[in-house]
């Protein structure tokens, strides 16, 4: 039996956006779009951008090594230090950042959950510019929401997602959450 993940405090769903069937036949999308822009699997590295985004990547990465039979180095990225919109006074808990691999050359595919302002990606790639020099950086997220505050776009979208400043897109994975969708759920007052 699984259990319902709970929902946000201060929140109330409005819709199911993806099935868990859906996450997948997205995901299978993704991985061949990122195999054919990029020749191949061979120059690749995939980086999960912590939480959801290393679930993803690591989905991603096995996908592509089914298909190139070749392994895809897959690593994890903290951005805690480098985030613009943490206040001063906040102590964040930080992860380790494993890269596993040198990535200078490679060409790296970012992966996120969900893209919105654009925070997030410019956070990661300045902790991802500390481990090294890739060749090439690409981000690939499962949803694009909008209301980029910076000029960032993802080469790789799933699914783009009209929402409002009140709505939220929350991505639940089996990893994580012992259930697999994607919600759009509205901040309550």
């Amino acid at each position: 039996m699984t259990s319902k993940a709970p929902q946000p405090v201060g929140t109330r769903q409005k819709a199911q956006l993806m099935s868990a069937s859906e996450i997948e036949r997205t995901l299978v999308r993704l991985v061949h779009e990122i195999i054919e822009k990029n020749d191949g699997a061979g120059e690749l590295a995939l980086v999960g951008i912590r939480r959801r985004g290393v679930f993803l990547a690591q989905r991603i990465g096995k996908m592509i090594e089914r298909i190139e039979k070749i392994p895809v180095p897959v690593g994890t990225l903290d951005i805690t230090f480098y985030r613009d919109d943490l206040s001063p006074l906040a102590k964040p808990v930080v992860q380790k950042t494993e890269i596993g691999i040198p990535i200078t050359g490679k060409k790296v595919v970012l992966v996120d959950d969900v893209l919105y302002t654009g925070r997030t990606t410019r956070a990661a790639m300045d902790a991802l510019f500390r481990q090294g020099r890739p060749r090439q950086v690409q981000l690939c997220v499962l949803i694009d929401r909008g209301h980029r505050e910076l000029p960032i776009d993802a080469t790789f979208v799933g699914r783009r997602v009209q929402t409002t400043n009140r709505e939220i897109i929350e991505l639940q994975l089996r990893d994580v959450d012992d259930s697999e969708k994607v919600l759009l759920v509205e901040k309550q007052d």
